[in-house]
């Protein structure tokens, strides 16, 4: 079992940056997938990055390519995102995931094992 809280959503203005933060539990923690999924109001929840066990491979969605980071630390149990230069459409909440499979994340949401709650993110024009 791996359980996910997310931190460090909040308001920020269009062309500014913000850094998402996921604590997992779980002695397994390392060998899951590890990614994050938004949902925009009165949108379905989409895709945004993953990383796989060891870190190094890593996958994200075209809206976001060359403005957002994803990477983990094992050692903290811990895996990040860092959003730069948003824009309003990335407002949404975000939700860290955690799966076994890496291939998972690009199949959608439905396939994928473990969601935190999820941390609103805002961005102002």
């Amino acid at each position: 079992q791996v359980q996910l809280i997310e931190s460090g959503g909040g308001l920020v203005q269009a062309g500014g940056s913000l850094r998402l933060s996921c604590a997992a539990s779980g002695r397994t923690f390392s060998t899951y997938a590890m990614g994050w999924f938004r949902q925009a109001p009165g949108k379905g929840r989409e895709f945004v990055a993953a990383t796989s066990w060891s870190g190094g491979g890593t996958r994200y969605a075209d809206s976001v390519k060359g403005r957002f980071t994803v990477e983990r630390d094992n050692a903290k149990n811990s895996v990040y995102l860092q959003m730069n230069n948003l824009k309003p459409e990335d407002t949404a909440s975000y939700f860290c995931t955690a799966d076994p499979d890496y291939n998972d994340y690009p199949r959608g949401p439905a396939y994928i094992t473990y969601w935190g709650k999820g941390t609103l993110v805002t961005v102002s024009s």
